[in-house]
């Protein structure tokens, strides 16, 4: 199931793309407590696309790819390396990644995002399909600046969590073997990422096993699972697309602060 979170007239519905992905059948309820279907059809055409999560708590997997391990000089970690972004963070398909009015160096980071679908502590990695609702794109947009100079103080907030810097979407996709997706991401239509997620060294079971030691996972909390070498800069008019086979495009321009 493709599930698609969006708008009509202002009243915010859950769905399921058909017809060619020209229709969205709507549903009552939400995808964690239940999905009834109502009969009714929306054209895509005349709805609002919404990030397919509300408010979610996002947890990041930081150097989960050697290629970026590699393109960064750092050192395969000791153990995953994780942070957070707060919900205010995330954006939606189409919806703009603002660039700080400040910011220096601002980068793109396409990943996969793993949607967990029930609350979730002690996972075995066997286990862990059983928690998943689905996938979607991420982008990972991070201030590079701020971030190097968290980093070397041993915290990581700003340079990751500014509002817009967690694009996700277009869909959730429920029936997904996330163990060989390509993804690639574009800048302005170029390629400047593309690789497998055969890559992850932490493979999605044992990143939901790892987290879950540790935090009770929550129904609709997003975790990004890394992103591949090619990692690169993002100014004001650009547009980036982060596409995974199986789920679809995730695009949005970037714009200028304005204050």
């Amino acid at each position: 199931m493709r599930i698609i979170r969006y708008a009509v007239g202002g009243v915010r519905h859950y769905g399921e793309l058909v017809s060619g992905e020209s229709g969205i059948a709507r549903f009552e309820g939400d995808p964690f407590t239940g999905l009834s279907p109502t009969g009714h059809v929306d054209e895509i055409g005349d709805v609002d696309i919404l990030a397919p999560l509300e408010r979610p708590r996002i947890f990041g997997f930081a150097y989960n790819y050697a290629s970026h391990i590699d393109e960064t000089d750092r050192k395969v970690p000791e153990v995953p390396v994780c942070f957070m972004k707060p919900s205010t963070a995330v954006v939606g398909p189409d919806d703009a990644i603002v660039y700080p009015a400040d910011g220096e160096l601002v980068h793109f980071e396409g990943e996969l995002v793993v949607v967990i679908g029930k609350e979730a502590r002690h996972v075995k990695p066997s286990e862990a399909h059983e928690y998943i609702l689905g996938y979607t794109c991420g982008n990972d947009v991070s201030d590079r600046v701020v971030q190097r100079k968290e980093s070397a103080f041993g915290t990581l907030l700003i340079g990751k969590g500014q509002d817009t810097f967690a694009p996700l979407g277009p869909v959730i996709e429920t029936e997904l073997d996330p163990s060989g997706l390509s993804l690639t991401t574009r800048v302005n239509g170029v390629v400047m990422q593309s690789a497998s997620t055969a890559d992850l060294l932490l493979a999605v079971p044992d990143i939901v096993s790892y987290l879950s030691r540790y935090v009770t996972l929550l129904p609709g909390d997003a975790i990004m699972t890394g992103t591949p070498a090619g990692v690169g800069p993002i100014r004001p008019g650009d547009e980036v697309e982060v596409e995974i086979e199986g789920i679809g495009v995730l695009r949005n321009p970037v714009v200028a602060e304005s204050l």
